[in-house]
């Protein structure tokens, strides 16, 4: 039985999570990816079959919730933004929380700020191994208050036993993001460590391990990002490929092909056991989960998309970019982002900035939007867009009518099905 976390009631929902309920119960497995359908009549939503809250954010928020109420009238600081979304980091806020960094790293509270008695909650995201040790040695416990997704942690288990067999680690991540910087600092106590970013980063990396790379390309590129001494022609010989868990499942894949296929050009394909290791099991299940339903979304030829969540959440935007490549697509943090049925506001991912859109529903009936979300937006979040949107319709039908098939999916479940 999948583990039931403590959420507060004003993330849940009365559509997204009523809809998310009877799809788990009809189909517990999670093999059918095909998106549900809500038909109001002039406009018609497809959900994602997964998306929101996963099980690290979950386990973050409930930590963080259950601290704060056992622990009133004590000072509570957070590392950093529990997680990225600003609705969650907000209501933390208003109940007292102070984050001592920005996301980028930039220290917003000094370390003499804390006493031993104050609170500090590590995020979903964990935090590096020079942090943990400067609470420690203010003689606060580092690991009391720890939201650190399990995958994550999983990733940095990994990262040793790599190191511990003579593997250098490639970090699949952005170098500035708080986890990407969280698994280098765990990476590299054990193990040498390099940072790549995409595929064009990967091909320079294989160009390394074939010898074909200039030394001045590979410093341009990584000398910022690797461990301390690096030596390409000496540390690309055993190779582990890990991730940032919110990148994408299909890019780390294709990222470990690149470099295999190096490998192989360099030592032969007979010896490849020796040089290549298969990690392809510390991917985060609930990010390709997300990936894959988002896939099947696109197959529905919508008219536009609808993706919610914080502008600096890094799972969020990949489902954007992979959006954004079939249909007109609107990155929204929230309702308010939706204007009029004649202006939306949301966040480029080119331009790195909130833009206005005019004229973004189409002069058609009936309008179908595809409506996802990252996997640190609430439920309720999702809602409110949905129910936004749908205001800008006229004569649409009653949402419980066009709930009431989820309802009755959810209740002809099998009895063994509705006690998961």
């Amino acid at each position: 039985m999948a583990r039931k976390f403590d959420i507060p009631i004003f993330y849940q929902s009365p559509i997204i999570s009523q809809v998310k309920r009877a799809r788990q119960l009809s189909d517990p497995k999670k093999r059918d990816l095909q998106p549900s359908v809500l038909n109001f009549g002039p406009v018609r939503f497809f959900l994602a079959r997964h998306f929101g809250f996963c099980f690290g954010v979950e386990n973050a928020i409930e930590i963080a919730y259950q601290t704060l109420e056992a622990h009133a009238g004590r000072r509570v600081f957070f590392l950093s933004e529990m997680i990225h979304n600003p609705s969650v980091n907000a209501d933390l806020q208003a109940r007292g929380v102070r984050f001592m960094f920005t996301p980028s790293g930039e220290q917003l509270i000094s370390w003499d700020a804390l006493r031993p008695d104050d609170i500090v909650v590590v995020p979903a995201f964990g935090t590096t191994v020079e942090i943990q040790a400067e609470l420690d040695r203010r003689g606060i416990d580092p690991y009391q208050y720890n939201t650190t997704c399990p995958f994550v942690e999983k990733v940095w288990k990994r990262s040793t036993l790599l190191g511990e067999g003579d593997y250098t680690v490639v970090i699949h991540g952005k170098a500035a993001h708080e986890e990407t910087r969280a698994t280098f600092s765990h990476t590299v106590q054990s193990a040498r460590a390099v940072v790549v970013l995409n595929l064009e980063e990967a091909r320079l990396l294989a160009n390394a391990i074939r010898g074909t790379c200039d030394l001045e390309i590979f410093e341009r590129h990584f000398r910022h990002k690797c461990s301390e001494g690096f030596d390409p022609a000496r540390h690309l010989s055993r190779i582990g490929v890990v991730n940032q868990t919110t990148m994408l499942a299909a890019e780390t894949h294709e990222i470990a092909r690149v470099i295999r296929r190096a490998l192989i050009d360099r030592y032969g394909a007979n010896r490849i056991a020796d040089h290549f290791a298969d990690t392809s099991d510390t991917l985060c299940y609930a990010t390709n989960e997300n990936q894959n339903a988002t896939y099947a979304l696109i197959e529905q030829n919508a008219d536009l998309a609808l993706v919610v969540g914080g502008y600096n959440s890094s799972n969020t935007s990949h489902i954007v970019e992979l959006c954004e490549k079939a249909m007109p697509t609107f990155f929204v943090k929230d309702a308010e982002e939706l204007i009029s049925k004649r202006e939306i506001r949301h966040f480029s991912l080119t331009l790195r900035d909130v833009v206005m859109t005019e004229n973004w529903l189409p002069d058609k009936t009936p309008v179908d939007i595809v409506l996802t979300c990252g996997a640190s937006c609430p439920d309720a979040v999702v809602d409110g867009v949905l129910l936004r949107a749908l205001s800008f319709f006229p004569h649409t039908r009653d949402v419980n009518e066009v709930l009431a098939f989820y309802s009755n999916l959810k209740l002809n479940c099998p009895d063994n099905l509705q006690s998961l």
